[in-house]
């Protein structure tokens, strides 16, 4: 019986992974859950740090920057070339560790070939369908007084839809994410996220569903679901679809 030759092509450095993350720059411990730890996913990931882009640059300062101009097209270029590269060598799908990086949807996913989604604000719009015109959508954002309308325009997010509150005045939080200490206390982190979305429950009890916006607090979600029993997604439910769509599994019949 004929045998056909099992032939393989090359082309690229690194194989076995689908999905490109581009990373903010940050010295910070990111625990399993966050979308820095590869051992998050039971998938091969490709990570690739933006050098220079800080999350307070991406969350403070971009956000502040007219989208139409020189300036910001200047700033985004090192995304953009982070993102040719995750391409050249075989990602077949690109997201960022940001999701204040839903300002660079539209440049990243012009600039190469690949879908790019490129912030977890991008379930919300699916997610407030999902939940009807009685409930909103919670959202727990790094800081709620830097996610602005332009932000929410461009994951094409009603703001009626939704119930917003950052992570303002969580000491732990701070001093990793802002202030890039290389030291995390868990407990800490964990019990001041769960403080935030018990606030914002009490604040908005019409939540159906929350979305944790920044890639840093996926670690928290299940003890925070064992307080406030709500459906909970994150960034790590994006890439997992993003993986599941570009690397597909048979069905076992």
């Amino acid at each position: 019986m004929f045998q056909r030759s099992r032939v393989l092509y090359g082309g690229h450095n690194l194989y076995g992974h689908a999905v490109g993350i581009l990373m903010i720059e940050g010295h910070f411990p990111r625990p399993v859950g966050a979308i820095g730890n590869a051992a998050t996913f039971d998938f091969p990931v490709m990570h690739h740090v933006v050098r220079g882009f800080t999350g307070s640059r991406m969350v403070r300062e971009l956000g502040t920057m007219d989208p139409e101009s020189h300036a910001f097209h200047d700033a985004i270029a090192p995304w953009i070339d982070g993102a040719r590269l995750l391409v050249d060598q075989g990602c077949r799908a690109i997201t960022t560790s940001c999701g204040f990086a839903i300002l660079l949807q539209k440049p990243l996913a012009a600039a190469i070939d690949v879908p790019v989604l490129a912030s977890s604000l991008l379930l919300a719009p699916m997610l407030t369908t999902g939940l009807g015109e009685h409930r909103r959508l919670g959202i727990i954002t790094a800081e709620a007084s830097s996610l602005t309308d332009a932000h929410l325009a461009a994951a094409g997010l009603d703001r009626g839809r939704v119930a917003i509150i950052g992570m303002e005045g969580a000491p732990e939080f701070a001093a990793t994410a802002w202030h890039d200490r290389p030291a995390l206390d868990l407990d800490a982190a964990e019990s001041e996220t769960i403080a935030i979305a018990q606030r914002l429950m009490a604040k908005a009890p019409d939540i159906g569903a929350l979305l944790l916006e920044c890639s840093l607090l996926p670690p928290y979600a299940t003890a925070i679901q064992r307080e406030i029993d709500i459906p909970i997604f994150d960034f790590t439910h994006l890439v997992r679809m993003l993986h599941d769509a570009a690397q597909r599994h048979e069905f076992p019949q």
